[in-house]
């Protein structure tokens, strides 16, 4: 090595060693976790604090600003006119006597009137000049009341006859015990509208449906005038859901005996009731004592039920689907019993009844505690075109038989024709049925039948026993 190298080595060393003071060695800060987590903590606070207070400002400011920017009308306030007082009638008879006292008071007054103007007149008489002008034509505030008062009346002639029969409808109520989620005992109602239709000195009659008191532990009747006594089922057609209820005459008070009033059955066998006004009594909203007044549309409808056939009388009264009471002419007689379930889907809220005239013989049988023969048979006329073009027989046609009836378990057919029962010839469907009506139950009957053979009609001979329907 020269001497220049060693001397540049030197001077190498000597400038390390000048600057050695000035190394130092650099350490991380330890981080405090403690103050990172208070930190952290504080943060969000003030942040939920900040929230709240911007919540808590902008629903109390939101109103105000809303109302600045959109106020809002007052409302104007609702008056109605106050009803004037009824007149009394002694009230008009006084108001009369003034109004006449003041009349004559008038008249007095203008005949001293007249006759200082005509003493006046006498002394200076002047000519009236001639008034071209044509007398107004001032209206007559009581005219349109006029006008309506016919129609009026015809309202109040209307309420008359819901009137008079109104005292024979009565509240039938259907009583039975029930047991809740608790096993508590308590005692429901269903209620539907009957009919007194009968008083045979020892029980007064009502007609009524019966479905609704199928599970009534007791039954319960409310008379016009607010009076309760119990009932039971005489008697009940299941074909018509029909019963005739008793009330023992000794649980009715003579008071109440003087208010309720037997209905008359009338006749709806008349072609000429459609277009008439017949009045709805009962319940035919789902709560009692209605009454609402309209016409019959139609009653040439025929309801087919098991050996009978009813006509359905229809009206342009709306009610709910399932009504129940009566259908009255305005002679105040009973036309009709309410029955909704025959009308079409598109109808079914329009008030319906069956035909109080093919009820009669059903309802006598029910009130004398007899019961209705059954057979299972449906039937009906037989045209005069029909026996002419087709050489039927006459007598009530057969188109349809129950199952498992006494009918078709002896081998009576769809399509026979029956032509007599017992001793009776039948003619029609209405023979058939006053024929059976008048039966016995288990009792041998006999019916004789024509039926379709190859080229003819042969007759046939069945015995058969009419039995109770339950």
């Amino acid at each position: 090595m020269t001497d220049q190298e060693k001397n540049e080595e030197q001077q190498q060393h000597d400038t390390a060693s000048d600057f050695d003071f000035l190394q130092e060695k650099i350490k991380e800060r330890p981080i405090n976790k403690k103050k990172l987590i208070k930190r952290t903590i504080i943060t969000a606070m003030m942040a939920v604090l900040f929230g709240l207070l911007a919540c808590l400002s902008f629903l109390l400011l939101e109103p105000v600003l809303n109302n600045w920017l959109y106020p809002e009308e007052e409302p104007e306030v609702v008056t109605f006119p106050e009803e004037q007082k009824e007149m009394l009638p002694e009230d008009m008879l006084t108001e009369g006597g003034a109004t006449q006292s003041g009349q004559e008071e008038s008249v007095t007054t203008g005949t001293e009137k007249s006759t200082q103007q005509a003493s006046q007149d006498e002394t200076d008489i002047v000519p009236d000049e001639p008034d071209d002008t044509p007398p107004a034509d001032e209206p007559d505030e009581e005219e349109g009341a006029f006008a309506l008062r016919p129609y009026q009346s015809q309202y109040e002639e209307l309420y008359k006859a819901y009137g008079e029969i109104a005292s024979s409808m009565v509240t039938v109520t259907a009583l039975h015990s029930d047991v809740d989620w608790f096993n508590n005992t308590y005692q429901s109602e269903g209620t539907t509208a009957g009919v007194v239709i009968a008083n045979n000195n020892k029980e007064l009659l009502i007609l009524s449906k019966k479905a609704p008191l199928d599970t009534a532990e007791s039954i319960r009747i409310t008379f016009c005038n607010g009076a309760n006594a119990d009932a039971a089922i005489k008697k009940y057609d299941v074909a018509t859901n029909l019963a005739v209820l008793a009330v023992d005459l000794k649980y009715v008070t003579g008071t109440t005996l003087d208010r309720v009033t037997v209905a008359t059955l009338g006749s709806s066998a008349s072609s000429g009731i459609i277009g008439t006004p017949v009045i709805a009594v009962g319940n035919l909203f789902g709560y009692n004592d209605n009454v609402c007044y309209g016409i019959v549309t139609s009653k040439g409808n025929n309801v087919g039920l098991p050996d009978n056939e009813y006509k359905l009388i229809t009206t342009d009264i709306y009610a709910s689907e399932n009504p129940s009471g009566i259908l009255v002419n305005l002679n105040g007689e009973v036309i009709g019993i309410l029955e909704n379930s025959y009308n079409n889907a598109d109808t079914k809220n329009l008030l319906s009844a069956i035909g109080i005239t093919e009820l009669k013989g059903m309802i006598t049988k029910l009130s004398n505690d007899e019961d209705i023969p059954y057979l299972g048979i449906y039937t009906q006329d037989i045209t005069t075109q029909a026996r002419t073009e087709m050489g039927l027989p006459q007598g009530a046609y057969i188109y349809a038989i129950d199952m498992d009836s006494p009918a078709m378990t002896i081998g009576i057919q769809r399509g026979d024709i029956i032509v007599g029962v017992g001793d009776q010839e039948i003619y029609n469907a209405s023979d058939y049925m006053n024929a059976l009506r008048n039966a016995a139950i288990e009792r041998n009957l006999k019916i004789v039948v024509r039926r379709a053979d190859v080229n003819s009609y042969k007759e046939l001979i069945f015995t058969v026993q009419p039995i109770l329907r339950n």
